[in-house]
């Protein structure tokens, strides 16, 4: 059995692009990480090789698989020094042609997740005197037209953020965002893969009507600048390591969001419409 330690965390998401590049940056630091993953896939074989990194099988939207995850980490480690909540999923298109299983899973995951997360690891956390480090979204303050499924789940992370880091003061258990922008990473061609699936399967009809716009979304997000994802993985280990985390770091090109809030409303409204290409656009018949 492991020797229990106060500098262990736990990663959720850990096979995505920036859950992994996060445990690998953890380990490096000397932590022993507790990586959740859905299943065996070539990174999850990769990090389990890892001197230090652990494999969890977790589902973050199934309650009892969290409990279950919990229980297996607390034979090793009573005590963790941060929850990493990176597990997430991007839902998007119009909202009239989203599925309604596909919006209960863009919830599921990035908004029920975490919380259930949350839920079940404070115990731990208490022990250890440790943080939470929530992984959100630009969308999460400004909402994007045909993102708003993602947007409104971080914007609700966001929410369920700061209601926790006053609730959780009394321990002091800080509670940071990490804000990217668009990573270099496999999640936006599942998301556009997902949507066009659902696409498909709905009524083409009214999918005419958003031929114009969804082009030109196609267009303005090939034309967007990724950045790559070791930037997001440092910001999370300075919330895990620091002495005084900051509440929100905000990494890349999420750094104009900062810039569109200072905006009225209309302004911003007219700025992203434009910078989507969608000014303009005619009523699809």
């Amino acid at each position: 059995m492991t020797e229990p330690t106060t500098e262990a965390v736990l990663v959720t998401g850990a096979a995505g692009g920036i859950g992994a590049a996060a445990v690998r940056s953890l380990a490096g630091h000397g932590m022993r990480v507790y990586a959740t993953v859905r299943g065996d896939d070539e990174t999850s074989r990769s990090l389990a090789k890892i001197a230090n990194v652990r494999l969890i099988t977790m589902d973050v939207s199934e309650p009892a698989s969290v409990e279950a995850a919990v229980e297996t980490i607390r034979r090793e480690s009573p005590a963790l020094r941060a929850v990493v909540n990176n597990a997430g999923v991007i839902v998007q298109g119009p909202l009239e042609l989203v599925p309604p299983a596909e919006l209960r899973r863009q919830f599921e995951v990035n908004t029920f997740g975490p919380a259930y997360v949350v839920q079940a690891f404070l115990p731990l956390l208490r022990a250890g005197g440790g943080r939470i480090v929530n992984v959100g979204a630009p969308t999460g303050r400004v909402a994007m037209p045909f993102l708003g499924p993602i947007s409104a789940s971080k914007a609700a992370l966001e929410s369920f953020s700061n209601a926790l880091r006053l609730e959780l003061a009394a321990w002091n258990i800080p509670v940071s965002v990490i804000e990217p922008g668009s990573t270099q990473t496999r999640i936006f061609d599942k998301a556009g893969s997902a949507e066009k699936a659902a696409r498909r399967l709905s009524d083409p009809q009214r999918v005419r009507l958003y031929a114009d716009h969804l082009a030109r979304m196609d267009k303005a997000q090939a034309a967007m600048k990724q950045d790559p994802v070791q930037p997001v993985a440092d910001a999370i280990v300075h919330a895990v390591i620091a002495r005084t985390p900051k509440r929100r770091y905000v990494v890349g090109g999420a750094r104009a969001i900062g810039l569109l809030l200072k905006m009225p409303t209309g302004l911003r409204e007219r700025l992203l419409m434009s910078s989507l290409g969608l000014r303009g656009v005619a009523a699809g018949r």
